[in-house]
């Protein structure tokens, strides 16, 4: 946490800036006096990511009460030491200027799918866990892989089916971590005609707020075994970007609703987020 000065500091920056943009209602001059300001404040502490995303958001000439939320404003009084304190804006839309989440646990390659790569299939969704949350789970959140894998674009998808796994080799479910059997690429080849095979596991998974649920996916060659695109991501919905960018999911998901509503929602279904958590990490699949 910064030290006292330094907040007492920002908080006058910031009532500054206030009143700059204030002013700029009626007259043409908030551009470079704002952008000193909230310079300084990103000096301070660090808000923005780096200038070029500062300087093109000066564009947007964002209102008081948006600056107010920017950063950190001060909420009450330390008696035993005289001082001001102040704390960072709670709630899911923490700054105007924060970006949503991406997943960075992933591995691409190569970063474009050969055009020979037409037809995948898509293995049952697994677990390694014997906890009969996860199982549910995988009952709950098998058709929302399934909804997102299409709405991806990327390849055709064609669906195995867990008897015919078991019949031929064993197991219902294969998470792609185990010791495949020696023909298990061939046979889905045969079966499917598929040129990649993809391995679904939920490897975390929890239906009440604060939601969470934790994907890994492993993209495979048929044809050479190759690994082509794999990716290992928890989403829990009690870090504020990832809570936001669910947010923001979901009013793109659904234009007509309220924000109000569909943040909530969101955040509240375990179906949606669920959604949410597997549209952001299939984003990250190679470009077609």
């Amino acid at each position: 946490m910064a030290a006292p000065g330094r907040q007492r500091r920002a908080s006058t920056i910031l009532s500054r800036g206030v009143r700059w943009i204030k002013k700029s209602q009626t007259k043409k001059v908030w551009k470079k006096p704002v952008r000193r300001y909230l310079k300084l404040i990103h000096k301070q502490f660090g808000t923005f990511k780096d200038s070029h995303e500062l300087q093109c958001r000066f564009w947007q000439r964002p209102s008081p009460l948006a600056l107010q939320n920017l950063v950190c404003r001060p909420v009450g009084r330390n008696f035993s030491s005289g001082r001001s304190f102040v704390r960072r804006s709670g709630g899911v839309h923490t700054s105007i200027f924060q970006r949503d989440f991406k997943p960075d646990n992933v591995f691409v390659y190569p970063p474009k799918l050969s055009l020979d790569f037409q037809r995948v299939a898509v293995l049952p969704l697994a677990t390694m866990s014997p906890r009969s949350d996860l199982a549910d789970g995988c009952e709950a959140l098998a058709p929302v892989l399934w909804d997102q894998l299409v709405k991806t674009h990327r390849f055709e998808v064609v669906s195995v089916s867990a008897e015919k796994l078991r019949s031929r080799t064993g197991q219902a479910a294969w998470t792609g971590t185990e010791v495949l059997p020696p023909d298990f690429l061939a046979f889905l080849r045969r079966e499917y005609g598929c040129d990649g095979v993809l391995f679904a596991e939920l490897t975390a998974y929890n239906a009440y707020a604060p939601l969470a649920v934790g994907w890994r996916f492993k993209l495979v060659d048929a044809r050479t075994g190759q690994i082509i695109w794999a990716a290992d991501e928890l989403f829990d919905a009690a870090r504020p970007t990832i809570a936001r960018s669910a947010c923001h999911f979901e009013k793109r998901q659904a234009a007509d609703a309220l924000p109000a509503e569909s943040g909530w929602a969101v955040l509240n279904s375990p179906r949606r987020f669920g959604g949410y958590s597997a549209a952001a990490l299939l984003d990250t699949l190679p470009d077609r």
